[in-house]
């Protein structure tokens, strides 16, 4: 029975090849976190989250002190018997450490990503087993990837965009300037591109339906995250008054944020991204009661994940199948440098890359590319 010896720790800033724009943040790298567990057997596998403070309330520094004096020591030899095990254990977790070693008020579903996703890999990697959530291991065969467009993106990338024929964008708009900004994606995109529009908290339940219907007579089908986290009034009188649909990112990160949203009607859609929502189990599961309760759902990403993470992405989205969008697997599109192997990076028209078929999560990780860009390494044996 394998058993878990040491956990090392990475904050990593993974350059990006151009800084990316949005209402909430510019970046320039991805400001992550990776996860490296060891066992006795010799099996080492990684994970890897993207604390935001504005997303789940998590900054990197907290999230990397949670893990090391709170997450981890708890873990060290640890031990499970095998997948069927360890999944039973990370869902009755539910994207979170168990009461006893961190208050489940605390902020934490981005640190328990990285344990999430470590546990799985080396778990998969001792046995041999690549991680699967259920039988399903085929993308669903519609499904595309949709680029997302920086607020300052330039007309040489959207001329790109629509060279390669993708079927869907998504416009990161700013307040007092969204229907501009959509009104010019759409004449160089065409009539024949879904957009949907991210306005990651700009505006008020008033700037919103003001905003909103210049952006519907442009064809938006979906505003994401338009108003504030907290503001679950204000998404529901959305939901009521305008033509687009209401799809939440940064107020949902675990089962009682997404129990809220569902209790007050407060949105229409739901952006499930792994990072945010406590790792791969408890996204599946929040993928699930979404879908049970008529919500649509799009499995989103972090800005600045690695193939690593696209990894486990593309696990979710094959278990899920009901996926309407899908957002991710940018790997050197974005990054300067990935650290995982191979690079998962969507095809042109927004096409899947294969999904990884070897043991763990499929990808094998760098650490030298890992020790290159960390600002800060930590050991726990």
């Amino acid at each position: 029975m394998p058993r878990i010896t040491e956990f090392t720790l990475f904050a990593t800033d993974l350059p990006f090849r151009k800084p990316f724009k949005h209402a909430a943040a510019v970046r320039a790298t991805s400001d992550s976190l990776f996860l490296k567990c060891t066992t006795d057997t010799g099996a080492v596998g990684f994970g890897e989250c993207l604390p935001r403070d504005y997303v789940s309330g998590e900054s990197r520094a907290e999230t990397f002190k949670l893990l090391k004096e709170a997450i981890l020591p708890h873990l060290l030899g640890r031990e499970f018997a095998g997948l069927d095990e360890l999944k039973d254990f990370l869902a009755n977790c539910d994207g979170k450490a168990p009461p006893d070693w961190v208050s489940p008020k605390r902020p934490q579903t981005a640190a328990w990503c990285a344990v999430d996703l470590a546990l799985l890999d080396v778990f998969g990697k001792a046995e041999k087993q690549r991680v699967w959530l259920n039988d399903m291991r085929h993308w669903p065969a519609r499904l595309r990837y949709s680029p997302v467009i920086s607020s300052d993106a330039g007309l040489k990338k959207l001329l790109l965009i629509r060279l390669l024929r993708f079927p869907q964008v998504k416009i990161k708009v700013e307040k007092g300037r969204a229907a501009t900004q959509t009104r010019r994606v759409r004449r160089v995109l065409g009539k024949g591109c879904g957009l949907r529009v991210d306005a990651n908290m700009a505006w008020t339940a008033e700037e919103a339906l003001t905003e909103l219907p210049a952006l519907a007579s442009l064809g938006v089908t979906s505003c994401e995250q338009p108003v504030a986290a907290s503001d679950l009034p204000g998404l529901a009188r959305l939901v009521r008054e305008s033509r687009v649909g209401i799809m939440v990112d940064e107020s949902l990160n675990d089962r009682d944020s997404l129990d809220r949203l569902i209790r007050d009607k407060a949105c229409t859609a739901v952006n499930v991204r792994i990072s945010k929502c406590g790792g791969l189990v408890a996204s599946h599961q929040r993928c699930r009661e979404a879908l049970a309760a008529g919500l649509t759902v799009q499995i989103g990403c972090q800005v600045g994940e690695s193939s690593l993470l696209s990894a486990a992405h593309l696990t979710l989205v094959t278990a899920v199948t009901e996926v309407t969008y899908a957002e991710g697997c940018f790997g050197r599109l974005l990054l300067g440098e990935d650290p995982a192997e191979p690079v998962l990076q969507f095809r042109p028209g927004g096409k899947p890359p294969a999904v990884p078929v070897h043991p763990g999560l499929g990808v094998t990780v760098e650490e030298e590319i890992l020790k290159r860009y960390a600002g800060e390494i930590c050991t726990l044996r």
